[in-house]
């Protein structure tokens, strides 16, 4: 799979807008600021695919990119407090049309800050992506902000925080050196071929 061969396709607002679904889907969840755009951008080998901002909540829309054999999926960053109750209304409503669909749906690549504990709207992703049985991976980002032993210690500690997800996959990652891209590309691509049928 050539992750190099990426370009944007769509974006939508609202979930009746979204097209059916023709390949299948790899979305990208995350809080704003958790180095969401950073990761896609690793993953494609692209400086700007997915745009980095330094203003949070600035992602207001479902992001549609065509990576060769599938589609990737940029949902809008959750949890920044300087939005209005009614974008936080329209974000949630967005989510839940869009995962409510009759979707190719590969996998959710859910982004967590590594040097913090999930918070209380991480954990709600992860419990609603659990409880609606959908696929899913944790990608722990900012790892290279961490001294090894605080690394250690936190992915000690995460065991604690995430009790109850201990199957669900976790790669550290760091957007500076690039550690975790290939070991998330071959999940990704093990994720797509599954749901195709295509040979490993």
């Amino acid at each position: 799979m050539n992750f190099n061969k990426a370009e944007f396709e769509f974006a939508y607002g609202a979930a009746s807008q979204i097209k059916p679904s023709t390949l299948p889907e790899v979305i990208f969840s995350g809080r704003s600021n958790v180095g969401k755009s950073s990761l896609i951008n690793k993953l494609v080998n692209r400086k700007s695919l997915a745009r980095v901002s330094a203003t949070p909540g600035k992602t207001a829309t479902i992001n549609f990119f065509r990576v060769d054999e599938f589609h990737l999926v940029d949902l809008p960053g959750y949890g920044y407090a300087k939005v209005s109750k009614s974008e936080k209304d329209r974000w949630a409503k967005l989510m839940e049309g869009y995962f409510a669909q009759d979707r190719k749906f590969a996998l959710v690549v859910q982004i967590v800050d590594m040097r913090h504990a999930p918070s209380k709207d991480d954990m709600n992703m992860i419990n609603y992506l659990h409880e609606i049985e959908m696929p899913f991976i944790i990608v722990l980002t900012k790892k290279d902000k961490l001294k090894k032993t605080q690394q250690i210690k936190r992915l000690e500690e995460l065991e604690t925080e995430l009790a109850g997800f201990e199957d669900v996959k976790k790669f550290p990652f760091s957007a500076v050196t690039g550690e975790g891209v290939e070991e998330i590309r071959a999940y990704i691509e093990k994720c797509v071929h599954k749901m195709t049928g295509a040979q490993e």
